[in-house]
């Protein structure tokens, strides 16, 4: 009996790369094993997966050492940072060097680094249709994961570039779901227009990494977008309101409002919103549902699905 293929997984403990440790955790025929890396082993989500058989590791993406000890003899990497952690690009970007560096250092024979598009391609810093943020982002936690892809091309690393999509999972835990105005009537608020937005299930972006590394070097060198559908404000509405059992609108609003908001990160979530509506055909044509559908197995949620299972853990404010 052949010996299983090691792979680490950053961010186990989270969503990305929680879905892909359960996606090779819950198939008893899989060729690989699971390393889990996590800045913190003792924690309790670090503990469960432990207790499910993956080997659990410490690992801190701003330390390139702890990596390189954390990544020794794996086959594979699943690779992604958390801007909305510390909302740095700078330091996001030195983090996914890191990453790079890392896998190189281990001889690792594939790499699935999540990241996004470079918006500057398609608006430059000197147009003022979208503001320009930090100085010279457009969308700060698309365009600097965007410029540490060319590390991972420059040293070499057998790299598939992941181009993830809205994850339904905000509707649960980033404030994204239903709120209430003073009418008393329900409406999430997008400034997407009446233009489609790629949206899945956390755990199918996971699902998909798996089937990826099952192809072994097939999408090496590739950018791979993935998506459960592709839906409107209107029909994310209502299928939510029909998920919850009330009425729940659409606001579209305009990108400038959405900005304003003053949450943390507005004004780079309006800009992505913006950019994501403006260039639809190409954000969109970059996350065809057919495939993901492919790479998950044919067991890929659409939004319906994925309510069926977690409409009741949405909170309504």
């Amino acid at each position: 009996m052949a010996e299983k293929k090691r792979i680490a997984v950053l961010g186990a403990t989270g969503a990305q790369g929680g879905g892909l440790a359960n996606a090779i955790l819950n198939d008893p025929n899989s060729e690989f094993t699971l390393r889990a890396i996590t800045r913190d082993p003792s924690k309790d989500s670090a503990k469960a997966l432990a207790e499910r058989g993956a080997e659990v590791v410490q690992g801190d993406l701003d330390n390139l050492d702890s990596l390189k000890a954390a990544f020794a003899g794996c086959y594979g990497v699943f690779g992604l940072t958390n801007y909305w952690e510390f909302m740095d690009p700078e330091r996001e970007r030195t983090q996914a060097n890191n990453i790079a560096e890392a896998a190189k250092d281990a001889g690792v024979s594939h790499v699935i680094w999540s990241t996004f598009e470079d918006t500057r391609r398609w608006v430059p810093l000197a147009n003022d249709s979208m503001p320009t943020l930090m100085e010279k982002y457009k969308v700060p936690h698309f365009d600097a994961k965007a410029e540490a892809d060319a590390h991972f091309k420059e040293l070499g690393v057998p790299t598939t570039f992941l181009y993830t999509s809205f994850y339904w999972d905000n509707f649960i835990y980033f404030g994204m779901g239903p709120k209430k105005s003073e009418d008393g009537k329900y409406a999430i608020t997008l400034p997407m227009g009446d233009k489609k937005l790629p949206g899945i299930s956390a755990d199918d972006i996971g699902k998909a990494a798996y089937g990826i590394f099952k192809e072994g070097d097939k999408y090496i060198g590739e950018t791979v977008g993935v998506a459960g559908e592709h839906l409107t404000g209107t029909e994310m509405a209502q299928k939510l309101g029909n998920a919850l059992n009330l009425e729940v609108g659409y606001n579209a609003v305009p990108a400038d409002v959405f900005r304003s908001f003053g949450f943390p990160g507005a004004d780079d979530m309006g800009n992505m919103f913006q950019f994501k509506a403006e260039f639809n055909g190409d954000y969109t044509g970059a996350r065809p549902v057919d495939r993901t559908n492919e790479l998950t197995g044919g067991k890929l949620k659409s939004l319906d699905d994925w309510l069926a299972e977690n409409a009741k853990r949405i909170p309504l404010e």
